[in-house]
């Protein structure tokens, strides 16, 4: 259940940060389209944070004591940008274009992500 919560909230996340930023896009044939490649999406994004983000975290951990973990903001952008590559390899209709827009969409998928998984319930 936990995971198919966690699903949710990443899948609303990308969705609130593709309709604020033109750089981020979806594309599909239908609603029904863009909403299946939307939670595709967004089991790619949360298999990229499980897996890939800690290791990264690892390895960039003097950086995230030096910065005071606001090196964070990058690492979350890279996973984005990390997504978005894997979306393109799998010829999915999401895309992100650019680094400071990954930033920004990276800073609106934790805040939209974090509010989710307040207001939808955890039991496990």
């Amino acid at each position: 259940m936990n995971f198919v919560v966690k699903t949710i909230a990443n899948a609303a996340a990308l969705a609130v940060a593709i309709w604020l930023f033109q750089d981020i896009t979806l594309t599909g044939d239908s609603t029904g389209g863009k909403a299946l490649t939307l939670i595709v999406v967004a089991l790619l994004f949360g298999l990229v944070n499980f897996l890939v983000k800690p290791l990264v975290k690892l390895l960039t951990l003097p950086l995230f004591i030096l910065t005071l973990g606001l090196v964070t903001l990058v690492v979350n952008a890279l996973m984005l940008l990390l997504t978005s590559w894997l979306a393109d390899t799998f010829d999915l209709g999401f895309h992100v274009e650019g680094f400071w827009t990954a930033v920004l969409g990276a800073l609106v998928i934790s805040i939209a992500s974090w509010a989710m998984n307040v207001i939808l319930p955890d039991k496990d």
